[in-house]
């Protein structure tokens, strides 16, 4: 997909300024970021769920996990 473009028109939606993605240039989702660098307008996917399925791709970890906290008083001596 690198390399290809398109010209398209903006138009007006409400007062806000909106373009038509043509069907080749379709995103997944229903959500997108979009952010500013400069004069250009960056329009990422929101891919959602990727995380967990990386996660249940892992087998169980066998080495325990650090506590870090033995030398923190116990929460009932911390005045606040």
């Amino acid at each position: 997909m690198i390399g290809r473009e398109r010209h398209v028109r903006l138009f007006r939606n409400g007062r806000n300024q909106a373009l038509r993605i043509p069907r080749e240039f379709e995103l997944e989702g229903d959500e997108v970021i979009l952010r500013k660098e400069s004069d250009r307008l960056i329009v990422e996917p929101i891919r959602k769920g990727r995380l967990l399925a990386l996660l249940s791709t892992l087998g169980p970890v066998d080495e325990p996990f650090a506590v870090g906290d033995e030398d923190l008083a116990p929460l009932d001596d911390v005045e606040i």
